[in-house]
């Protein structure tokens, strides 16, 4: 899209239906590598041997049939095809590490640089380089670390993770939904709805952990890694990337405690330290004590736990502080609280003179108790008041550095960003909020086509007609939790 500024306002010139970067076939900005090269798509599998996938399917056989198995050669498993594949799984058009090496770079001689990686690897000589560290905006004047590895350390990350998920995935608990294969944040939401609405839930502990990432304990993630894997060559590995350090404003910083986020390995690292300490604890430990029913939903270090008896959720919570202090962490006591919730929350309120039900934050989304239109309970959603307020402040912030970005340019970027805000938050009963996000897109449309020039102030007739031949994106379909929970109830 190309436009033209009067006098007075914006003018449309021409709205081009794809993209700069689609005419010209660059269409894989974001996605997962295709290497070109003639000898880099050809199969790194010998003929007549062995796929390494193949061996990564007899773990998972052996994990699932064994799960007391303790894994003791895996360090083996890789080899070039491993690599080859893990770097097939990496994606373009992201921030360098500190060598400032891109994917697009190492791609070049792919064969060679993973030759020579794994020969760094065998030789016990492969050492990571340390992360850059970014802060990003969490709201409120807080910024959350995010550590940017090398490409060649997300390679091995990726490769690690490869193997390491053949095990853990068989360990893992279906309550668990972060950052494992084939599960989204949505199927945990869905999940905790159907908790809420056919399970005995009146009571609802909503609890955080402060500063899970960088709180990790390293002694004891190996200690529980080694529950599992007794390979003292891959867990040395694993060693050498929780310490490899992180490079903020220039400065190399050792790295005691905690994961790095962002990298490819910390979200299994974290699935594995939380499976042992809270989910584990949860299911072997907590809820034979109780005497009514209880559920867990985790969402990676985000977590809710329901349950039918005010006392048991009570105990629970009294436990919890001391449960984490062993394993190095801590409860943000600002952010937990208990509270009555459920199917008969606003009936037994009413009767202890308590007022409205409270409402929790998980995942983005305030869940409270509402009513449907036969005046039955329904749990529903709304985009949280943190997140839509950081929202916005994220949004007005790009526009200001839209000022000198060609209008057809920005506008494409700014439907993409619509459009990924309404993917995500899109659920049933939120659409108000949805449209309250696009109306006030709107407004800082207006805003910034005005500030762009001193005569080019823009009204909102003119903004009409503009939006009317060039619309800003609307929200299309949303997802239906409420028959996503249906749906996986029956596959159980």
């Amino acid at each position: 899209m190309t436009f033209r500024e009067s006098d007075d306002r914006i003018v449309p010139l021409k709205l081009d239906d794809q993209s700069s970067e689609t005419k010209s076939g660059n269409t894989d900005r974001g996605k997962a590598v295709r290497p070109t090269r003639a000898q880099d798509t050809e199969s790194p599998t010998r003929s007549g041997g062995s796929s390494v996938l193949d061996r990564l399917e007899r773990i998972t056989e052996r994990a699932t049939t064994h799960p007391e198995e303790v894994f003791n050669n895996l360090f083996s498993l890789l080899n070039y095809e491993l690599l080859w594949h893990a770097f097939r799984r990496l994606k373009r058009g992201k921030v360098p590490g500190v060598d400032g090496r891109t994917v697009e770079d190492y791609e070049e001689n792919l064969k060679g640089n993973l030759l020579n990686l794994l020969d760094r690897l065998h030789r016990g000589s492969y050492r990571p380089n340390p992360s850059l560290r970014k802060n990003i905006l969490k709201g409120h004047g807080k910024t959350r670390p995010l550590g940017i590895a090398c490409v060649e350390d997300k390679l091995v990350q990726r490769a690690i993770v490869m193997i390491l998920e053949r095990i853990y995935e068989v360990d893992f608990y279906d309550f668990s939904y972060g950052f494992r294969p084939k599960r989204s944040c949505h199927q945990a939401l869905s999940a905790l709805g159907r908790t809420i609405a056919t399970e005995r839930v009146n009571w609802v502990s909503d609890a955080d952990i402060k500063g899970f990432f960088d709180n990790v304990c390293h002694e004891r993630l190996l200690e529980l890694l080694q529950i599992r894997i007794s390979d003292p060559r891959l867990l040395d590995l694993i060693t050498r990337f929780l310490k490899s350090g992180v490079l903020a404003d220039g400065k190399l910083e050792a790295t005691e405690e905690g994961v790095p986020q962002g990298a490819n390995l910390s979200p299994l690292l974290a699935n594995v330290y939380l499976h042992y300490v809270l989910d584990n604890w949860f299911e072997r430990d907590v809820k034979p004590c109780l005497q009514g029913q209880a559920s867990l939903i985790r969402y990676a270090d985000d977590f809710i736990c329901c349950f039918e008896l005010e006392s048991d959720a009570r105990r629970y919570q009294a436990v919890l502080p001391k449960r984490l202090a062993r394993f190095s962490l801590s409860v943000a006591e600002e952010k937990t609280k208990l509270l009555r919730f459920g199917r008969f929350a606003r009936r037994d309120s009413n009767r202890q003179g308590e007022g409205s039900p409270g409402t929790f934050d998980f995942l983005g989304f305030t869940h409270y108790c509402g009513r449907s239109r036969a005046g039955t309970f329904k749990l529903k959603r709304k985009t949280s008041g943190k997140k839509y307020r950081q929202k916005l402040l994220e949004l007005r912030r790009w526009f200001r550095s839209q000022l000198d970005v060609p209008i057809g340019e920005m506008w494409t970027t700014l439907n993409a960003k619509l459009r990924g805000h309404y993917q995500y938050y899109g659920v049933n009963d939120n659409w108000p909020m949805l449209m309250a996000y696009r109306n006030k897109a709107r407004v800082m449309v207006k805003r910034h086509l005005s500030r762009r020039s001193q005569n080019s102030y823009v009204n909102w007739t003119h903004l009409d007609r503009l939006t009317a031949r060039h619309p800003l994106a609307n929200p299309r379909r949303l997802v239906d939790l409420i028959a996503m929970s249906r749906e996986r109830g029956s596959a159980v």
